[in-house]
């Protein structure tokens, strides 16, 4: 027969288990029992995107940063504009170059099916965007779990606290460090930039004004980018190897091959210069760097316990 110390010791065992899920602790084990294939049910339809177009490995990781650097990680980013709110889709880094809705769609719609009204959009995109990156070779990590959705979104916000292409090193590193994100994450996490395309209206200014790009990569650029009109048309953000996820966008920096004016900031007599040297020659440490700072930025202000919702439909709120 338990005693009366064993009887409060298992309820403050309780009482700190229930503290933990209030307070909203993100656990990789969150869906373990409510619905454990989550993941191979992800991965799946993953693959099935990244085999279709590899580009979209690079879409949806790109979704997930502009998701958690407004507002934290909730899912805003998926949500359709509404008669009471103008979201983030039409915010200006977003307008015209995010992608993969469909691709969130379809895995939320299968996620639905195995365990209905239990995981999160936000979560669901966590997991993509890591999927993404093991499909294209790139490595792992373990996603934490628990993430509630937002009911709103917000177009200003995107606006105002999205990184662009023609920020500079300290604006860079400032607006990472708002998010709670060091320089040296935020080094590791542009390095996100060895897989996917940008579009001439971001890297335009780059190549035709400034001095820090090498002159046979900025006439290469050119080509597809004139001086002015042809806004959409893409070129990769590695020159070596678009659809691989690895340490090649370092050694593009190191000979002035950055194609947008903020990844050549990292490597233009800077703070960043060293790291960015190492990145170029030793992946496992920018392997190691990535995969920890992808898991601090998914922990940016995540809604759990009773905040938020569980969207059913990722566009919009219950």
């Amino acid at each position: 027969m338990a005693t009366l110390s064993d009887r409060v010791f298992f309820f403050c065992f309780l009482s700190l288990l229930a503290c933990a899920a209030i307070n909203g602790q993100l656990s990789p084990t969150f869906y373990g029992s409510t619905c454990p294939n989550l993941q191979s049910i992800v991965r799946s339809a993953m693959r099935q995107a990244v085999n279709k177009e590899p580009r979209m490995g690079a879409s949806i990781l790109r979704l997930f940063f502009h998701d958690c650097f407004v507002n934290g990680c909730d899912g805003s980013i998926l949500l359709d504009d509404t008669s009471s709110f103008t979201g983030e889709k039409s915010a200006g880094p977003n307008a015209n170059s995010a992608r993969g809705f469909e691709v969130i769609d379809t895995i939320k719609s299968n996620v639905e099916a195995a365990c209905k009204a239990t995981v999160s959009c936000a979560d669901i995109l966590a997991l993509a965007a890591r999927d993404g990156v093991v499909l294209l070779g790139g490595p792992t990590w373990t996603v934490q779990l628990g993430r509630r959705d937002a009911t709103t979104a917000s177009q200003s916000a995107a606006n105002s606290n999205l990184p662009g292409p023609g920020s500079s090193l300290s604006q860079l590193i400032s607006s990472f460090a708002a998010k709670g994100l060091s320089a040296r994450d935020m080094t590791a996490l542009s390095g996100a930039h060895t897989i996917g395309q940008a579009r001439c209206t971001s890297f335009r200014s780059h190549i035709y004004n400034d001095a820090n790009v090498n002159a046979s990569f900025a006439a290469l650029r050119k080509q597809n980018c004139p001086s002015s009109g042809g806004d959409g048309n893409l070129a990769p953000l590695d020159l070596q190897t678009p659809t691989t996820f690895d340490n090649k966008y370092y050694q593009n920096l190191v000979v002035r091959k950055g194609l947008l004016h903020s990844d050549q900031e990292l490597f233009n007599g800077g703070s960043q210069d060293s790291l960015v040297q190492q990145y170029s020659t030793n992946p496992a440490v920018f392997n190691g760097d990535f995969t920890a700072a992808m898991v601090k930025m998914g922990n940016i202000s995540p809604l759990t316990g009773t905040k938020g919702q569980i969207r059913l439909n990722c566009r919009k709120a219950n």
